[in-house]
């Protein structure tokens, strides 16, 4: 694992081998299991869900993974796509499976990440139980998200440029993103207020410190993480699923959700928070979330 940053989470740490390299994966508590995922930055880690980590885990055998790129997952220097993140929880979801047979699991995403597990979940649906997803992506006014399956906004010039060799724009750029001012602006855009969690702030400060930690994040800036098929793999899935959102700060637009709203199977949460809520109200939070897992589990019976 990568020896230049701590452990975002007060747990065990394990290593799963991948095509996009090492994964780690933190697990904690016991009972049904549950799989956390975090958003993705130019910063991100485990250290975002670590609020529901610790709720959880008072009932839950709780996972959490670092995605390919970031955290202390292994950082190659690569173009990380869709499918490697994909791949990724895939693995993870498998191996959490094989821990507690007969107990399709629990998945909790953040933001971006949301796409990809709607995505493992559409493919293998056996695999889940419901899906929490929160500030999901993919939902904003717009252009419908209907492209061929598959396809993303990758631009590959722009992906070229940022990581040839020579002037190392790419690097330079993500040194501007990264640095401390930087990131606590950021994140106070997520909050939608100057409030932020410091120890969140501080971590991703040193996150930027790894080597290669601008390889994934630029793969971000330059499209290649964002799907264009979204809209059609939201409507494939007959799961549960729980989407709860804020009202405060960069991502308040979900005007799109109309489309998904009205179907049983998905419920829409709205707090009086920014993008992450379990930061602000972990209790109203939980209270929610946990009220969606007992109807869930009617609807199931």
């Amino acid at each position: 694992m990568n020896a230049d940053l701590p452990l975002a989470l007060n747990a065990d740490l394990h290593a799963l081998h991948g095509t996009a390299g090492r994964i780690a994966v933190y697990a904690g508590g016991s009972g049904p299991p549950v799989l956390l995922v975090h958003s993705v930055n130019a910063l991100a880690s485990a250290a975002e869900i670590r609020p529901l980590f610790e709720a959880l885990r008072h009932d839950h055998s709780v996972y959490a993974l670092d995605l390919p790129g970031y955290g202390l997952s292994d950082r190659l220097p690569r173009s990380y796509s869709v499918g490697d993140m994909c791949s990724a929880i895939l693995q993870v979801a498998q191996w959490v499976a094989q821990r507690h047979p007969g107990q399709p699991m629990r998945a909790l995403a953040v933001s971006l990440s949301c796409e990809f597990v709607a995505r493992v979940a559409q493919q293998s649906p056996d695999l889940w139980r419901t899906l929490a997803l929160v500030s999901p992506t993919g939902f904003r006014g717009g252009k419908p998200l209907r492209k061929p399956a598959g396809s993303t906004f990758f631009m590959p010039g722009f992906d070229r440029f940022l990581r040839r060799p020579g002037p190392a724009w790419g690097r330079f750029l993500f040194r501007q993103l990264s640095r401390p001012s930087v990131v606590r602006y950021f994140l106070q855009r997520t909050w939608g207020g100057q409030q932020i969690d410091e120890t969140l702030w501080a971590y991703a400060v040193r996150n930027a410190a790894v080597p290669n930690a601008e390889q994934a994040p630029l793969s971000f800036l330059s499209g290649g993480l964002f799907s264009a098929d979204m809209h059609n793999v939201y409507e494939s899935l007959r799961l549960p699923v729980w989407v709860v959102h804020g009202t405060r700060g960069d991502f308040t637009d979900y005007r799109a959700l109309d489309l998904v709203r009205d179907r049983p199977n998905w419920q829409v949460t709205v707090m009086q928070s920014g993008a992450m809520p379990y930061f602000e109200d972990i209790d109203g939070f939980m209270a929610a979330y946990r009220a969606f897992e007992d109807q869930a589990c009617n609807h199931l019976a």
